[in-house]
């Protein structure tokens, strides 16, 4: 009896085997993505007024792709950072009008957008605080205004502790850095956590799991154009991408929960304005409490606009919105 049960385990294992065996090869063929070059992406996602940068940085070189729009004469540059796997593209509705009147600098950051994995595989914190300020430096900007979502947030923020004197405002988008309660995960960013998904993740890209990643944070998910979703695919095949942002989500979890965000938080002195989406699953508006609390005596208090049905990707998903409820603070920086 005992050898007929044995046999039957084993019979039950192999055709499980089988299946799993037959599964992943049916997905590779089905969702195979090889890494893409630079190149190939060029042409469709980094026309004028794009350009390429090499930025010497830390003992190495890393390319930068970045624009440089509006009148250069303006004293007081607007600096658009983005957020987690996203490029320069989403601030593209902001720019077009924000362009007109001030000079508006964005770029994609290291493991994101056209600018490739960081040369020296640093996805720390203060290494995107080296990277801001080395590119603002080889711009020769003295003083600007920082803003930036989720990540880009957080880079801003942390960017203005580094060097206070030199930032005017922050204007901070679902900002990443303290620590916060997640309601939903993207599932692209939940894959990336564990060391065989991240693995198979560098082979293959479903189409369907990228467009529930990004549907995932947004307020209403019919707004997810077929454009942008488009973009979200290629640039995330831009070659290494998909093995920094496995990277990146390591860094960001070995330092979320130590004292290093509240301290350098604790010591802003710099105006600051939060734009939060009301339906922001994965940095949720209860969050700006912190950042309210938190602020140092005798700072101006961080005033917190939400944005109702909107979630973690305003500028994205309600452009004009947004715009609107920042618009008031820039224009008191001037």
């Amino acid at each position: 009896m005992k050898q007929r049960q044995a046999g039957g385990l084993a019979a039950w294992f192999v055709r499980a085997l089988g299946l799993a065996l037959l599964g992943l090869a049916l997905s590779f063929a089905a969702f195979r993505a090889p890494d893409r070059p630079l190149e190939s992406l060029v042409a469709r996602w980094a026309p004028p007024p794009s350009q390429f940068i090499e930025l010497p940085l830390r003992g190495r070189t890393q390319l930068v792709h970045l624009r440089d729009e509006g009148p250069q004469t303006d004293l007081l540059p607007l600096v658009l950072i983005h957020g987690t796997s996203d490029s320069l593209h989403v601030w593209d509705a902001w720019v077009r009008e924000l362009s007109k009147t001030r000079r508006v600098i964005r770029m994609d950051l290291p493991g994101f957008g056209l600018t490739g994995p960081a040369a020296d595989g640093d996805y720390r914190i203060g290494a995107y605080v080296d990277f801001l300020w080395a590119v603002l430096d080889r711009l020769q900007l003295r003083r600007v205004v920082l803003s930036g979502n989720s990540l880009g947030g957080e880079v801003a923020w942390m960017s203005a502790a580094r060097q206070p004197e030199r930032v005017a405002g922050l204007l901070l988008l679902d900002p990443s850095g303290l620590p916060f309660e997640p309601e939903a995960l993207p599932p692209g960013f939940i894959a990336s956590r564990f060391a065989p998904t991240a693995f198979l993740s560098r082979f293959l890209l479903p189409r369907p799991v990228v467009k529930a990643s990004v549907e995932s944070v947004l307020g209403d998910p019919a707004k997810l154009s077929a454009a942008e979703l488009d973009r979200y695919f290629e640039i995330t095949l831009r070659e290494g991408n998909r093995q920094a942002l496995a990277e990146r989500v390591q860094a960001f979890l070995a330092e979320v929960h130590t004292d290093l965000y509240k301290q350098a938080w604790q010591g802003l002195q710099t105006p600051v304005l939060l734009i939060w989406g009301e339906r922001d699953r994965l940095i949720p508006p209860k969050t700006a409490q912190q950042y309210q609390a938190l602020r140092a005596p005798g700072a101006p208090p961080a005033e917190l606009r939400l944005l109702p049905g909107v979630g973690h990707v305003p500028q994205l998903e309600a452009p004009e919105a947004a715009l609107a409820a920042a618009r008031p603070f820039l224009d008191s920086l001037r």
